[in-house]
């Protein structure tokens, strides 16, 4: 029997066209397995129209600031509104990208499962700091304090789709990119360039039941997997799952570093404390799955990585989400 799903998407972030994208893709899906789809704008009507619709699950595909920071699975958890996705604790620790050390490094301490994954050694820098304490005047330490120095990878400690984020060659243009960064966010985080196979492994699934989907692997035709690129699939070419000769020319080899790399994506995964669904971006750089940030909202757009790695999987997103709708009924739902 269907349940009466509402769909949340759009919200006021820089990532609201993704989201509105995101949206019509999952009501489409979910009204392909049956449901009742409400899609619903994160206005301030949405209290209001949620009381009054009383959904059985809400599903919220809003990227970026307010989706995927707590604060819509805050507002659902008062509401009592069962939801999919990883709770608001888990999403506030999972946008911040600087969370990524701290939170591995906790992680293994508490369990004997074999280290897998590696990560970019970086900084992370306040626009307060920057702009008002004279950190812009020290940026000449960065080169000392990057491992390995130039090039460095500049981004917005929170949001998604690329949005702020830069590779910078040399001191001169360090500043200009830190200040694009910060007009994204309040923090901005520097850290190691690192060269290889850019890959988006998607994982369905909580704890030791979650299971990784075929890595996608993502090249763009020229420059950077960037914010156009993520929006126009003619920027992009992507291969799901990823090519064998893409990680090693002998297949046997290759076979054992994708096994590799999905091992470090469920250790990530799993030290988070992701529920459902999520997303984990890396680089293969030749030796270590290198992460490189955590999603709890995965795109669902039409050229989006999730979609593409359940079809590489022989999955169907209708039944992907309809699983997770139902799962999340079930489950009913959470007060923290």
């Amino acid at each position: 029997m269907g349940l009466k799903v509402a769909v949340l998407m759009g919200g006021t972030s820089f990532e609201r066209e993704f989201s509105l994208a995101s949206g019509k893709n999952v009501c489409a899906a979910l009204e392909e397995a049956g449901h009742k789809v409400v899609p619903l704008d994160t206005t301030r009507e949405l209290v209001p129209t949620l009381r009054s619709e009383r959904p059985d699950v809400c599903y919220s595909a809003l990227h970026g600031k307010h989706g995927e920071d707590g604060s819509i699975q805050s507002l659902l958890e008062l509401l009592g509104i069962p939801y999919v996705g990883s709770d608001a604790l888990v999403c506030r620790r999972a946008q911040n990208k600087d969370s990524l050390h701290a939170t591995m490094e906790a992680y293994r301490e508490l369990t004997d499962e074999p280290a897998v994954a590696s990560w970019p050694q970086g900084i992370c820098i306040a626009r307060d700091a920057f702009k008002d304490m004279g950190a812009a005047t020290a940026l000449d330490l960065v080169e000392e304090r990057v491992h390995g120095g130039y090039p460095v990878a500049v981004k917005p400690a929170h949001g998604g789709s690329a949005m702020g984020v830069h590779r910078v060659d040399d001191i001169d243009h360090l500043g200009e990119a830190i200040l694009d960064a910060l007009s994204y966010d309040d923090h901005v985080v520097i850290e190691q360039w690192i060269e290889g196979v850019e890959l988006a492994v998607s994982v369905i699934g909580t704890g030791w039941d979650a299971h990784a989907l075929p890595p996608v692997e993502i090249v763009p035709r020229r420059g950077l997997y960037d914010t156009a690129a993520r929006m126009d699939a003619s920027l992009v070419d992507y291969y799901a799952p990823v090519r064998n000769e893409s990680l090693s020319s002998n297949e046997a080899d290759a076979q054992a570093i994708r096994a590799e790399i999905e091992r470090a994506v469920l250790e990530v995964y799993r030290a988070y404390g992701l529920r459902d669904l999520g997303r984990i971006d890396l680089i293969w750089d030749g030796a270590q799955a290198r992460v490189m940030e955590t999603n709890v909202s995965p795109g669902m757009t039409e050229t989006s990585l999730f979609p593409a790695a359940c079809k590489a999987g022989g999955l169907s997103l209708s039944a992907v989400l309809n699983e997770l709708v139902s799962n999340a009924k079930e489950r009913g739902a959470v007060f923290c």
